[in-house]
């Protein structure tokens, strides 16, 4: 049962605990100035199960009380949250975690790259495959009409956008990789809550709802061209710092910086993906780790380094060598 306005929280909605609950139902209404009006189902949607490597990642992951706080303000506030911070820190763990605990199925992913544009990220339209089956079934007298629809996929933040009963996790990865002009296209499209699609929107008065594919797999019925979401999607966006973001952006965005895990965190998050018996074993790689400072720490590596500590059997080369390699590597590797 959705919580009135002026009811106080008796509990956080996300709780970093990586146990799944309900607590997404205790979320409030949205303040008035972000509310939008797309239809939501009467029904609550079925949710595909979440994938496995996603699943571990959430299971894996141990938020710190400052990450906990921010989701649960971007949930409320329905803002887009920018977590930043070193390589290794968590950074796209986080919204792994979100989606697992609350069960808001798999997180919709969209990496960034110098070359993405908003239009890729809300929606693509193959009109040359519609022109050639077009053109294949004007020679067929008695072929049907090719559907619109099937020459539609809406990307990971299309399919965010979506009219839900429930938000969906969007994970932006690594937005400082973009081009200048992204932040503020995205900006424009979070205000607005929806966007449109001419190519739908053209043959509305024939055709008013079509059937298209998402991003997730699955598909979704689009009225006259329009998208407009009921549920906010839970946007987490990533940055590593290779750039700074416009201020208009960034003053609508909610924003956390993430500090790189300490022994005791690290030994949680080994704990976590490989057992309390072999985080007990690795104390003394653990205590390496911290020793060498790395403050570009990437903890993948270092779960990689004490897995292989553990298990290395070969003769020809040394497990220790192979482990100060991977050690060494998190010095320069960009991992998230």
């Amino acid at each position: 049962m959705t919580v009135q306005p002026d009811s106080p929280l008796d509990q956080l909605i996300y709780r970093g605990t990586g146990e799944p609950h309900r607590g997404i139902e205790q979320l409030p209404p949205p303040p008035p100035w972000r509310r939008f009006d797309g239809m939501a189902p009467s029904v609550r949607q079925e949710k595909t199960e979440a994938r496995l490597s996603q699943t571990n990642r959430a299971l894996a992951y141990r938020p710190s009380p400052e990450a906990v706080e921010m989701v649960n303000a971007a949930l409320l506030l329905r803002r887009p949250l920018l977590v930043t911070g070193s390589p290794g820190t968590g950074k796209s763990s986080l919204a792994f975690s979100v989606a697992h605990e609350l069960g808001l199925g798999p997180v919709l992913l969209w990496p960034i790259s110098r070359s993405s544009t908003l239009h890729q990220g809300l929606y693509h339209y193959d009109a040359i495959g519609k022109l050639d089956v077009t053109s294949l079934s004007a020679t067929r007298m008695d072929a049907p009409a090719p559907d619109i629809g099937t020459f539609v996929r809406i990307g990971p933040l299309g399919t965010a956008l979506l009219p839900s009963v429930e938000p969906r996790v969007l994970l932006i990865d690594e937005l400082d990789k973009c081009d200048i002009d992204l932040p503020g296209d995205l900006l424009h499209v979070f205000e607005q809550g929806g966007f449109d699609i001419p190519e739908l929107a053209r043959v509305s008065a024939e055709q008013p709802d079509i059937r298209v594919l998402t991003a997730d797999g699955g598909s979704a019925v689009v009225s006259r061209g329009v998208i407009t979401c009921s549920a906010f999607p839970m946007v987490v966006i990533t940055s590593s710092g290779e750039r700074e973001f416009p201020p208009r952006f960034l003053r609508h965005c909610l924003r956390l910086e993430l500090s790189p895990p300490t022994r005791d965190e690290l030994a949680a998050i080994v704990t976590a993906h490989l057992g309390q018996d072999l985080a007990d074993r690795s104390k003394d790689l653990i205590e390496r780790v911290i020793a060498r400072g790395d403050v570009s720490l990437a903890v993948d590596q270092l779960l990689n380094a004490i897995y292989l500590a553990s298990s290395w059997t070969g003769t020809t080369v040394s497990g220790e060598r192979l482990v100060e390699t991977l050690l060494r590597r998190t010095e320069t590797d960009d991992w998230a």
